[in-house]
């Protein structure tokens, strides 16, 4: 009689044996956890590359288009050049100064992070009023009538989102000034108008791209790839605030 492992002195029917080693079920730091971890990388890597085509998209279009504005030819000039320079640059800099992936500011505190957010945000707007004076500026000699195209009604009423967007930065940038409570809630809707803003900046932005002005300078292939290039920062930046803001409230819910 031979004793088996079983300890009970029979015989194990065959294929019922212990397992080899190289038949055991992968543990959960194994081959899955392995795969896991190499699709988080190639996640983050893609994360890394869309934050910096969103830099280069954002300064190549301001430059760009102030190199086609011909600055300083006519009061027109003014209106592409400095609404690129406030909407494409200043501002899209301005909220990813925030980014986790590619913040040219990671080295720099919360605190910092803030005020050059604040800073830049300052200038999109200064630059902003420049461009919309000139082109009124332009349209009165002109004789044209105001507000006739969607890119100038959508453009105005993101003109006032984003001022109503600074009375809010204000406020959070002095939180004495509101109730201390309120600013968790304050900056959530910060986060989630400023959003909306920026998306209808970026609308506002292609819809000059289908102007006559610059179709009669650029057409073909080049129109096409100018009218994806702002909807690269548009889709990092709603990301980010889905990831920082929208997303964890969803959670607390």
């Amino acid at each position: 009689m031979a004793f088996g492992g079983s300890g009970l002195g029979l015989r194990e029917p065959p294929g019922r044996g212990m397992r080899s080693p190289q038949r055991l079920p992968e543990p959960l730091g194994g081959r899955g956890e392995r795969a896991r971890k190499r699709r988080c990388g190639l996640y983050v890597c893609l994360r890394k590359a869309a934050g910096v085509a969103a830099h280069v998209s954002a300064f190549g279009l301001s430059v760009y288009l102030g190199a086609l504005s011909r600055l300083g030819t006519s009061r027109f000039s003014w209106h592409p050049a400095c609404m690129a320079l406030a909407v494409c640059f200043c501002m899209t800099e301005a909220i990813l100064t925030f980014s986790l992936d590619s913040s040219p500011f990671f080295f720099c505190s919360i605190k910092a992070k803030v005020r050059i957010h604040w800073m830049m945000q300052v200038l999109a707007a200064v630059f902003a009023s420049i461009g919309l004076v000139f082109i009124f500026s332009s349209k009165n000699i002109s004789e044209s009538p105001h507000f006739t195209s969607w890119h100038s009604i959508l453009g105005i009423t993101t003109a006032v989102a984003v001022c109503g967007q600074l009375l809010c930065g204000l406020c959070l940038l002095f939180p004495k000034l509101i109730n201390t409570y309120s600013v968790t809630r304050l900056r959530l809707y910060h986060a989630t108008c400023g959003l909306v803003a920026y998306l209808m900046a970026t609308v506002t932005v292609v819809l000059g791209l289908c102007s006559d002005w610059f179709k009669a300078q650029v057409n073909g292939t080049l129109w096409y790839l100018c009218i994806i290039v702002p909807l690269i920062p548009a889709l990092v930046i709603m990301n980010q605030v889905n990831n920082g803001y929208l997303s964890k409230k969803k959670i607390e819910i």
